[in-house]
Formats: C-alpha cells, sequence, structure tokens
C-alpha cells in the first residue's frame, strides 16, 4: 500500500511526541500548518489543557493581514502567542512543529517568538 504525504506527517508527528511533554513550568508549543492557514497553541501535557491559543483567523490577526498563508501572517501570530504566553509567566516552552519541517512559516513563527524573548 502506498504511503501518501499526510501518513508520512502524521508518523513524524507520532515519533516527535513520544520524545517531548509539556509540564506546567515548561509547556509545548504546538504548530498546525494548512495550505491557508497557521495555528499555535500552548498546551500543558500534565492537566491536559490549552493555556493559550492564537491562528490567522483570529479577529485581531485577521484584520493586520491580507491572507493567511504567507511568511508575514506567521509572524504576527508567532508575535500575538507569544504575548499571551508571557503575560501568563511562562519564558520557557517546548517546541513541536507537528511533523513539518522546521522551514519557512513554521521557521518565521519560531524566530518571531524568539524576538519576543521565550526560550526554547
Amino acid at each position: 500500500m502506498k504511503i501518501n504525504r499526510k501518513h508520512r506527517t502524521a508518523n513524524k508527528h507520532k515519533r516527535i511526541r513520544t520524545k517531548i511533554k509539556g509540564v506546567p513550568n515548561r509547556p509545548r508549543l504546538t504548530v498546525f500548518r494548512s495550505n491557508e492557514h497557521i495555528y499555535a497553541q500552548v498546551i500543558d501535557d500534565v492537566k491536559q489543557t490549552t493555556l493559550a491559543a492564537s491562528s490567522t483567523k483570529e479577529a485581531t490577526v485577521k484584520t493586520a493581514i491580507s491572507t493567511g498563508k504567507n511568511c508575514e501572517a506567521a509572524k504576527l501570530v508567532g508575535e500575538t502567542i507569544a504575548d499571551k504566553i508571557l503575560n501568563l509567566g511562562i519564558k520557557n516552552i517546548v517546541f513541536d512543529r507537528g511533523g513539518k519541517l522546521y522551514h519557512g512559516r513554521v521557521q518565521v513563527l519560531a524566530e518571531a517568538m524568539r524576538n519576543k524573548g521565550l526560550q526554547f
């Protein structure tokens, strides 16, 4: 049976998730990139709760961008989620790229968060 790209990405994500866990003092930031949008959320895996989330579908982000599928939109989402995390008093996070390559929009989002002062 032929394995398509979606299955390969899902398998990579499973391998990544066995190695990283989000704890209360260092939660996991997960990134999901679709063709049209980019989503980021901070998760505490011990309590199984989402602490903060941001995406290109949010009203504040949506008004500032023309489209959700470019690096400018990813940078804005990264800055928005970084502000939310810093307001919670969290400075260290674990980065979960979701099986995607650390390249393009995923990399821009991560660098925008690092520029705001987050460490991962």
